[in-house]
């Protein structure tokens, strides 16, 4: 959530930043400021009646020690004025607060400059790309044939256990998921990131927190008896840990790994894109989360950048980085870069991995704070990456190491794996 304090300082550079991202209705930022000065002038007209009661009362206290009593209820008639005068007060003050909040909260955080303008994917940069295309053998095929000839995974069956998008993985195909999600918590973990293993539910202001709600409402699971919210990514539970929490500066960075189911609705998702793991409803993903000092936030944006790139060096997987334009961007991200890696037989890139800096509009929402060395309290700065979303890292391991003979794993997997080939 943008703090109110940004809107005031410069509105017409909010409404040139937001209008990066396509937003729509730029009146909203005057209207927000008009109510602000409202609410201050109601606020500013409480607090004096609210201090006029309060030296009122003193004197009532005075007068009653001195056996004043005439007085005394005099003054008492003076209060119960005071406090009728204020309650309209307080209402109205109560109420155009509340609309400000809901104002704010449909506002989307503002691009960072280094944003292109753009409103589809193919507007995106492409910052620099990685690995080799392969040329694969005559009798190739899609990633969706290699795991029932291989007995990988069964879509048809978790389509009976569930519905469509939810696969059952087995035999190799579950060991081979098991090894990348091992192997991706152990390369986090010794780049000092520190693992957890959170809820996959959340309630209401944890998806409030990371902004999940209210822009995404209609693509989470929710479960009404309880309450609560299937998480669509480790980045929900993990941020909130430090929801509510005043961290010191010496703390930051806070850096924090996990892997987790995640869970989608993917509403109005149709079509050929959509076949064996291109998109599903249920997969799993290992998150990385840092807070970090304002300064430093995008010093460290390039760092997790970097260390997810390795990654997919690592795995020997042709990949390219896109700087997503204003109008491919999320409701809530300041910066983001897409990695996308390269499916050799559908021949076509595949979205692994987002990374993301929020500046403070999570932050915000959840209260996160640093108190900085002179004492003087801040809100940090929120980052996330996926390192690595499985289903389309597996699809294309799948479909670039097959040859003749079968699926070889890459090097770097054999340990985890257990074999150097399918």
């Amino acid at each position: 959530m943008l703090q109110l304090a940004t809107l005031r300082m410069n509105p017409g550079e909010v409404k040139q930043r937001l209008a990066i991202k396509n937003f729509k209705d730029p009146a909203m930022v005057d209207l927000i400021i008009q109510l602000d000065e409202e609410r201050r002038k109601l606020s500013t007209s409480f607090d004096e009646t609210k201090a006029k009661i309060n030296a009122a009362s003193k004197e009532i206290g005075q007068f009653m020690s001195k056996g004043q009593k005439e007085e005394a209820d005099l003054r008492k008639k003076d209060v119960e004025a005071l406090k009728s005068a204020n309650h309209p007060i307080q209402e109205e003050l109560e109420a155009v607060e509340k609309q400000v909040h809901e104002l704010l909260l449909q506002l989307p955080n503002l691009p960072s400059p280094l944003v292109p303008p753009g409103k589809t994917p193919e507007e995106n940069q492409e910052i620099r790309s990685g690995g080799s295309k392969p040329e694969l053998h005559s009798g190739a095929v899609p990633h969706w044939d290699l795991a029932k000839k291989f007995d990988l995974i069964d879509f048809e069956l978790g389509n009976k256990i569930t519905g469509s998008g939810f696969p059952v993985y087995k035999g190799k195909g579950a060991r081979l998921q098991r090894a990348l999600v091992q192997y991706f918590l152990d390369y986090n973990t010794k780049a000092g990131y520190t693992e957890f293993m959170p809820p996959h539910l959340v309630n209401e202001a944890s998806a409030y927190g990371t902004g999940q709600l209210p822009d995404k409402e209609g693509q989470m699971y929710f479960v009404s008896e309880d309450h609560l919210y299937l998480i669509p990514t480790a980045e929900v539970p993990v941020t909130n840990i430090y929801r509510d929490v005043m961290l010191k500066e010496h703390e930051l960075p806070v850096k924090m790994t996990a892997y987790t189911p995640c869970f989608r609705r993917e509403a109005g998702s149709y079509g050929k894109d959509v076949r064996g793991l291109n998109r599903l409803h249920q997969f799993d993903k290992v998150e990385i989360v840092q807070l970090v000092h304002p300064d430093k936030s995008y010093e460290v944006l390039e760092e997790m950048v970097v260390h997810i790139e390795k990654i997919l060096q690592s795995l020997e997987l042709p990949y390219r980085i896109l700087r997503l334009c204003g109008g491919d961007m999320s409701f809530t991200s300041a910066l983001t870069y897409d990695f996308e890696v390269y499916s050799a037989a559908q021949e076509k890139w595949l979205e692994v991995s987002s990374v993301s800096n929020f500046e403070t509009y999570q932050s915000n929402r959840m209260k996160i704070r640093f108190k900085d060395e002179g004492g003087k309290s801040q809100f940090v700065h929120t980052l996330n990456g996926s390192a690595l979303a499985l289903p389309r890292i597996l699809a294309c391991l799948l479909e670039n190491f097959q040859n003749e003979n079968g699926i070889k794993i890459p090097v770097v997997l054999h340990s985890y794996f257990g074999s150097e080939m399918i």
